[in-house]
């Protein structure tokens, strides 16, 4: 196949899984009530009928997560009308199906093992990726990448540059993650970046550290003359992105915040933007000490006049490999919906933090082009930029 000259690509789908509500409606009515202590959980979790029961038992939780997300996200966008082969499947995931592996672990080594042949599929990070292709029958490219807390944002910057680049014609794209399991919180913790007190506060003078979430987001993204020639319901236009590394240390930041500032602006310029046409930004914000310093200093160095800023986590917790697509759905939502979520959890800004325009409140805007970043350990920095559909 010829390689197209790049395309614009626009988002026509969005599915959501997530602490603060299952479903795009309730996930958006929740980011504006702060839930308190966490961790963030996906509360009375139940796959069907969506997932048929047969079906479910051979999905871990993440993959449930998943498959779910897909399919509001694929009901929203429509009729596709396109070549199954030209629709590519790139999901996401930090660690995968973590129930599973400490089921397999636990069994392997009793006395006299019980293993299910399922386990390994279950537990492998592509499982949900695996999954939405298989249900769907997209013959695409299916693919995840695992780059920590930028897998989400990652996976939908892959999907863009098959649309773009003419690879695809539709991209299924997200990423999701069920971790809340005692080894994570332990493992964590002994780092020093879980919050003790269990309560994220993303900039806050106080916060001490981030709080595990779960879930869910995927993105249906097309070619956009094909979007308008169906009839497709354009939410917002996916302008550019770009990932780098940090190339520093394997779970600190950059301490002047190289990489993150380089993805940021060859992101914009991805996206034929400057830093004045961004009236938005989803900030990474994990409530850390380390992140959330670094990440104000660039922002406040790209930014001369600084945009609304907000961190989505203080409500939906951390959810590692899926936060980045969670934040994204965030954003598309906040572009389409011309309100802007509150940064929960902030009290009092950190003074060291040079930011002076956090929205802690629900806040009406005339949407502009907004950027959404996703930093994570080993320096990976993804940053997507989004626009109103015109």
């Amino acid at each position: 196949m010829t390689v197209m000259e790049r395309r614009r690509a626009v988002v026509t789908g969005v599915g959501v899984v997530a602490s603060p509500g299952v479903g795009r409606e309730m996930f958006w009515k929740g980011l504006s009530e702060f839930p308190g202590a966490g961790p963030h959980e996906v509360r009375n979790w139940d796959p069907e009928p969506a997932i048929p029961r047969r079906e479910a038992r051979r999905l871990d939780r993440f993959a449930q997560f998943a498959v779910i997300a897909a399919e509001e996200a694929l009901s929203q966008a429509g009729e596709l009308d396109v070549d199954p082969n030209r629709v590519t499947v790139n999901v996401a995931s930090g660690i995968g199906g973590l129930e599973t592996l400490e089921v397999l672990i636990g069994n392997a080594y009793q006395d006299e093992p019980r293993v299910s042949p399922l386990w390994i599929p279950m537990m492998m990070c592509n499982a949900a990726a695996a999954a939405i292709s298989i249900r769907y029958g997209f013959g695409g490219q299916a693919s995840t990448p695992v780059v920590a807390c930028a897998a989400g944002a990652q996976a939908i910057l892959d999907g863009l540059r098959q649309v773009e680049w003419g690879y695809a014609d539709v991209a299924v794209v997200g990423g999701s993650e069920a971790a809340i399991r005692q080894s994570t919180v332990q493992g964590f913790a002994s780092a020093r970046a879980l919050s003790p007190t269990m309560t994220a506060r993303p900039f806050d003078r106080d916060r001490d550290g981030f709080v595990l979430g779960e879930g869910a987001a995927i993105l249906v993204i097309e070619e956009r003359e094909r979007a308008l020639a169906r009839g497709a319901t354009i939410i917002a236009e996916i302008a550019g992105g770009a990932s780098t590394a940090d190339a520093h240390h394997i779970t600190a930041p950059h301490p002047d915040g190289d990489g993150a500032e380089r993805a940021i602006r060859l992101a914009l310029e991805d996206a034929g933007l400057s830093p004045a046409d961004i009236g938005y930004v989803n900030a990474h914000g994990t409530g850390t000490e380390l992140n959330d310093r670094t990440e104000g200093k660039v922002i406040a160095r790209v930014f001369d006049r600084q945009p609304p800023v907000s961190s989505v986590k203080g409500v939906t917790g951390h959810a590692l490999g899926a936060s980045g697509a969670i934040e994204a759905a965030a954003t598309v939502l906040a572009i389409d919906r011309g309100e802007l979520p509150p940064n929960a959890g902030l009290v009092e800004k950190d003074p060291e933090i040079p930011l002076d325009n956090i929205a802690t409140e629900r806040t009406s805007w005339n949407p502009r082009p907004a950027i959404s970043n996703s930093f994570g350990f080993g320096g990976h920095n993804t940053v997507l930029v989004f626009g109103p559909a015109e």
